[in-house]
């Protein structure tokens, strides 16, 4: 318990202490200097549950964790299995696939919103093809929008999820497969019943930083979109709202209620998926569980 003194002195200072701060000051009128004077009470809070453009991006955020799940997971399972076999240039390969993950978002940001502009290089190409039919306004269509926010996600984050799957591959025992092999067992079947299991706690660990950073969601958006566009488009999230509504429009104890209400849907998201999810996992790394008290 000494030990743990600093750390836990550190998360009280630096995460819970700011958090009572933020709820302190969502309950004024503040401009952001000075005491805050004007108590409004619950106001604040009543406001964002009320304000349809709240709503839609936490609508948004929803559709982005669920299709950020849909369209990587079974992406990166797939780039894992082929990268776990010994194929030519398999090192370039994994590269290659994690690149993007450490490219700053402002420059990838700052990159696709060029390329996907109206008279951007990606219409143009398309042009050239003979496929002038498949242009599009990537960014300002509310139709195509969000769909494009998602090709980048994904072209983004994927790799990270590879390397994760990759190396939760590769923590399973070759005596598995080779007795699987021994009995005749085909490619498929072995990663059907040998493979996909095995791999479960590293999917649901995935699962949850995606879930999370999903909901965190705001650099991207904010890069290519900008403050005001995004909601007109569609691809507004609830951290993007704070900051349109809190910062920019200088109401200071307004964007410290949302980041309050930003705090509590992630704090219950992550909370039930822990509960009915991650346990069973963590249950089993614990070194003081039931069992172990047990005996």
């Amino acid at each position: 318990m000494i030990l743990a003194g600093p750390a836990i002195l550190m998360f009280l200072a630096f995460v819970i202490l700011p958090v009572f701060m933020a709820a302190y000051y969502g309950f004024f009128k503040w401009k952001g200097f000075g005491v805050p004077t004007n108590f409004v009470g619950f106001q604040n809070y009543i406001t964002i549950f009320t304000d349809q453009n709240f709503l839609d991006a936490l609508t948004h955020n929803g559709m982005i964790v669920v299709m950020s799940l849909i369209m990587q997971g079974p992406a990166a399972i797939a780039f894992a299995l082929l990268l776990n076999q010994n194929i030519k240039g398999r090192s370039l390969i994994r590269v290659l696939i994690f690149v993007p993950y450490v490219i700053s978002e402002v420059i990838v940001g700052t990159g696709w919103s060029l390329m996907l502009q109206y008279q951007g290089a990606l219409n143009d190409l398309l042009t050239n093809l003979g496929m002038g039919w498949a242009t599009a306004d990537w960014i300002a269509n509310p139709n195509t929008a969000i769909w494009t926010l998602m090709v980048i996600i994904s072209w983004k984050y994927l790799g990270f999820a590879v390397i994760l799957m990759l190396a939760g591959m590769q923590g399973i025992p070759d005596e598995l497969y080779e007795a699987a092999a021994i009995d005749g067992a085909s490619y498929w079947r072995i990663q059907r019943w040998i493979t996909l299991p095995l791999l479960g706690p590293t999917v649901r660990v995935w699962a949850f930083l995606s879930i999370i950073g999903s909901l965190q969601l705001f650099d991207l958006v904010y890069i290519i979109w900008g403050q005001y566009v995004s909601s007109t488009a569609g691809t507004s999230t609830m951290a993007t709202y704070m900051v349109r509504e809190g910062r920019l429009a200088g109401n200071y104890g307004y964007g410290n209620a949302v980041a309050v209400a930003i705090f509590v849907i992630s704090l219950v998201i992550a909370l039930t998926y822990q509960r009915f999810v991650l346990r069973r996992d963590t249950e089993g790394a614990l070194t003081d569980g039931p069992e172990r008290k047990a005996r």
